[in-house]
């Protein structure tokens, strides 16, 4: 055993081979004050970004518009990362109609389950009988991520039961080897005593290290990089610095991803959470800032296209009250729409061909049946 500024190697065996495997010491990270006092300006810039957010959020008739294009945004990135591809159109589509669009069905089942995972995870969050944020939380919802896709026969929602490791070609070169499989549980058990207990640290140095010890403990066989960056969103809203679940640091972190693994693996090697810390906060300033200004273009969107249909010709009722639900299904279909309006299927059909007139729908590839229609000016916007 030999000891690290952060943590302590021990030797394991794994495929024959003698490892050294990192175990993390408990959080809190140990900074000095100089560290904190460098530190303080990217804080309180973080913090002034998320308060502009937060206050974007509150000023748009439905935050509930946001948080599901964010949430399927989010989902996408994160998935990205792990190397699929899919498109938010496709997306949105399959979970209309079944369909992956142009993009590999696997590929999209991912995100959609991602999609899944978020939402039952904030559903807990909100539900006064529902689970804090806890091992428990992110093994359910780790369970939703890996039903069905790649992956799906590595013990979903399940704590791995052998040694694994990252990068290289087999153990011996290994880039990192996490945490031997039978200290997994108390470590996890050991962030959730820390994220649950009084710490002085600001809570965005809070998640930023919760989040490395997470993926340092490397607690599954699959998908613990999708459900690190998760846990992030989740203490967002745990520590109340967002009450909806408006960031995601995915498209941060994929733009630089090189650097992240970088930063990851050099708290372990060099001893020092400060780089760390000013990268992540970096990112949450730049993230917040993009995603209030995103609010404030598809607030702006919806209310021009408002009033260019409330001044069209023959504009209908139907047509008026499905325009208003489109920023929560931004991606529809005829029994979709005949669902939300609760009306026939020829008036539901009218309401479609008016907003496509006036240019709000524009429909999806050129199928004779299940078409599919998306509010391609509010995607364009979210896309951007």
């Amino acid at each position: 055993m030999s000891e690290a500024l952060t943590g302590k190697y021990v030797k394991t065996t794994v495929a024959g081979e003698t490892v050294r495997a990192f175990v993390p010491n408990p959080l809190p990270p140990k900074l000095t004050k100089e560290d904190l006092a460098s530190l303080q300006k990217p804080i309180r810039a973080a913090e002034a970004a998320l308060e502009r957010l937060r206050l974007a959020g509150e000023m748009i008739p439905s935050v509930d518009w946001f948080v599901y294009s964010f949430v399927r945004k989010e989902a996408l990135l994160t998935s990205e990362i792990e190397g699929t591809q899919a498109t938010l159109v496709d997306v949105m589509s399959y979970e209309q109609t079944g369909q992956p669009g142009s993009s590999d069905i696997a590929d999209v089942e991912e995100v959609t389950n991602y999609v899944r995972a978020a939402n039952y995870a904030f559903e807990q969050l909100g539900s006064e009988k529902g689970l804090p944020v806890s091992s428990r939380l992110l093994d359910e919802c780790h369970y939703r991520l890996m039903q069905g896709v790649r992956g799906k026969d590595k013990q979903p929602g399940e704590i791995r039961r052998s040694q694994v490791w990252i990068g290289g070609t087999r153990p011996g070169n290994a880039v990192f080897v996490p945490p031997p499989w039978d200290q997994v549980r108390n470590l996890l058990g050991a962030l959730e005593t820390y994220i649950h207990s009084d710490d002085d640290l600001p809570p965005l140095l809070r998640i930023a290290a919760a989040h490395v010890q997470f993926e340092t403990i490397h607690p599954y066989l699959d998908g613990n990089g999708r459900i690190g960056r998760l846990l992030i969103a989740l203490l967002l809203a745990h520590w109340r610095l967002l009450e909806s679940p408006l960031l995601y640091l995915s498209v941060y972190l994929k733009e630089h991803q090189a650097e992240y693994y970088d930063q990851l693996g050099s708290i372990r090697t060099s001893g020092t959470w400060t780089n760390w810390f000013r990268f992540f906060l970096e990112g949450v300033q730049q993230v917040a800032t993009t995603a209030a200004a995103t609010a404030s273009a598809l607030n702006r969107q919806v209310n021009n296209d408002r009033k260019i249909l409330l001044s069209a010709e023959s504009i209908t009722v139907s047509a008026i009250q499905l325009f208003e639900l489109l920023p929560e299904h931004p991606v529809i279909s005829t029994p979709l729409v005949t669902q939300l309006l609760d009306t026939t299927k020829p008036t539901a059909g009218k309401a479609i061909e008016l907003l496509q007139q006036n240019d709000v729908l524009r429909e999806l590839g050129d199928r004779k049946r299940d078409r599919t229609y998306c509010y391609s000016s509010y995607l364009d916007v979210l896309t951007n």
